[in-house]
């Protein structure tokens, strides 16, 4: 590839595969995660960054080594490595005295760092640790948020938009009831984040509906929330703006009420009332108007009198 007045020219079939698939889209790729740990970590921290990338998995790429940077910081390290990877997501594990047992999640926009929220690590249980079948690599989740905070803090509200982001998997136009086995759930109480992590089985129950149970498969974290680093509200605006081919259009004359019930607006030309046909009523019909009389012949003969209708 060569470079022309800031403009990347391809010159193999590879490489103009390569940047079309980098290029912007209407409907953007799905969104890769970076893990990597820092300079200093421990057995917790090394364990939960591979727990959680078996989450994500395959959407997601591992890093074996040491990076030393702190993101709160620099984190031109960690803009350098999302160009390079194509990653729109990042998870940072550090351990030292201050913080111990440390993850940072964090989402990139335009490969620089829109949002960063730690998390201290005070309890968990590994997949190992639990003894239950696990799920199929790639299966997608349902994310369950519970706890107040997550609706009226605002540091809640973001690390709930980024926990979506970096676990919801990949968009798809339907799922079928089997392939919902993979549950979330996050629960905000008292300033600290239980993730668990769960399995649903599905078990007769007598009639078409089936029974639901759910079986902890882990990895199960008790998190504490330290620092956070969210982007102004003009930028976070800008990285959700969605393009105008994606909108979608307008109907004229059509609304919606609060039960979904579908409402239409006719417009019609100016009618002559005068000239509206009316039902027509015996007792407005005029003097010495001859009925007109029919016999059926037969056992008997009966008589009806013909009414303008």
């Amino acid at each position: 590839m060569k470079v022309f007045d800031g403009v990347i020219k391809p010159k193999t079939k590879r490489a103009k595969r390569f940047l079309d698939n980098r290029a912007s889209k209407l409907t953007e790729n799905i969104k890769n995660a970076m893990i990597m740990k820092g300079g200093n970590t421990n057995l917790t921290v090394t364990q939960a960054l591979k727990d959680i990338y078996a989450l994500k998995k395959p959407n997601a790429v591992l890093y074996k080594k040491k990076n030393i940077t702190r993101p709160f910081e620099d984190s031109t390290s960690l803009e350098f490595f999302s160009k390079k990877t194509d990653s729109s997501l990042f998870l940072f594990g550090s351990h030292n005295k201050k913080r111990p047992n440390n993850l940072i999640f964090g989402r990139l926009f335009d490969f620089h760092v829109l949002d960063m929220i730690e998390l201290g690590i005070e309890k968990c249980n590994s997949l190992s640790e639990i003894k239950s079948s696990k799920l199929p690599e790639g299966t997608k989740p349902m994310l369950v948020f519970a706890g107040e905070a997550f609706d009226n803090d605002r540091d809640h509200q973001r690390l709930k938009s980024l926990l979506t982001d970096f676990f919801r998997g990949p968009v798809v136009p339907s799922v079928r009831l089997a392939g919902l086995e993979h549950v979330l759930h996050f629960t905000a109480l008292d300033g600290k984040i239980y993730m668990r992590s769960y399995r649903s089985v599905l078990k007769k129950s007598g009639c078409r509906t089936p029974r639901i149970e759910l079986e902890e498969i882990g990895p199960s974290f008790d998190f504490a929330l330290r620092r956070t680093h969210l982007a102004s509200d003009d930028l976070y605006k800008k990285a959700h703006r969605q393009p105008k081919a994606l909108k979608p259009k307008k109907k004229k004359n059509i609304s919606h009420d609060t039960f979904g019930s579908k409402f239409g607006r006719l417009h019609m030309q100016k009618q002559d009332l005068s000239k509206l046909q009316t039902r027509k009523m015996k007792g407005l019909r005029k003097r010495g108007r001859p009925a007109a009389a029919t016999t059926v012949e037969g056992e008997g003969s009966v008589t009806a009198a013909t009414l303008d209708i």
